[in-house]
């Protein structure tokens, strides 16, 4: 059998790289949060944000864009619904962000102080309530996917099984001609089934004994030895082969040899009983 090589470990150079990209995305994100963060106090300055809220006001617009980056990881086995409304909320927090930057530039680049037209000024006083409404309903939306998922675990699967029930084993078993071609005259396979006084049901069939030709014996003990004793008792002997016609007939299958030794021993019995009434 081959052997299959061995993974080849990770390179140390590849993990330090690997690192470096980690620290330069981090380092990325944070020089682009304070430009843009730069750029939205000076707005809300203009736009009359009092005090130290100002200082708030960016976090309105481009935390919320980092908040709603994280909800779409979380909701990435919801319905395409979900997804596609956290999309959107994300699309518009991102253009309000870009188009405040915008503003603020082109504001600047036109005189020395920025100046807000009424328009502008009332648009950016409605962004933080927009901005707590999208909040909100974005954390109900990720609070019920969640308790769909936990439910789903704790629920065990209502769909049933598809695999098909196995057939339930009959009790009608296939007749087969007596070995050798013997076959007993029609008068005597016609032995009547003997009646017994117990209402339960027949036994197990018990464990059958292979032979040469594959055949079992099926014939349950009780019923083979109540057969026989009523053939010896009809015919004062016990034919083998009259024996496993009988049997036969019954819907059972017996051994050839197992129908000797029953055969040779109800005859034994019939011969015993016999000399002891002679006897007496």
């Amino acid at each position: 059998m081959p052997v299959l090589p061995s993974p080849a470990p990770i390179a140390p150079a590849a993990t330090h790289g690997s690192r470096s990209i980690r620290v330069g995305i981090v380092l990325l994100a944070a020089v682009a949060f304070a430009l843009s963060y730069d750029a939205l106090r000076q707005m809300a300055v203009a736009g009359h944000v009092r005090g130290l809220l100002t200082y708030l006001f960016p976090l309105v617009i481009d935390g919320f864009i980092a908040i709603g980056i994280v909800a779409l990881l979380i909701l990435r086995t919801a319905p395409v619904r979900s997804r596609l409304y956290v999309w959107t909320l994300v699309g518009v927090a991102t253009g309000t962000s870009i188009g405040t930057n915008v503003v603020h530039a082109v504001g600047l680049n036109e005189g020395t102080r920025l100046r807000l037209n009424n328009a502008t000024a009332g648009a950016l006083s409605a962004i933080a309530p927009l901005a707590l409404a999208g909040a909100v309903h974005l954390y109900l939306v990720i609070n019920r996917h969640l308790g769909a998922d936990s439910a789903a675990e704790e629920t065990p699967s209502a769909t049933p099984d598809a695999r098909p029930a196995p057939p339930k084993p009959s009790h009608q078993i296939h007749q087969e001609p007596p070995d050798g071609g013997n076959t007993a005259p029609s008068a005597k396979a016609a032995v009547p089934e003997p009646v017994t006084n117990t209402t339960v049901a027949k036994p197990p069939p018990a464990k059958a004994d292979r032979k040469q030709g594959g055949r079992k014996t099926t014939a349950p003990e009780q019923v083979l030895w109540s057969t026989a004793r009523t053939i010896g008792t009809e015919h004062g002997a016990v034919p083998r082969t009259t024996l496993e016609s009988a049997i036969r007939a019954q819907g059972y299958t017996i051994q050839k040899d197992r129908a000797k030794e029953v055969a040779a021993a109800v005859t034994a019995e019939l011969s015993s009983s016999a000399n002891s009434s002679a006897a007496a």
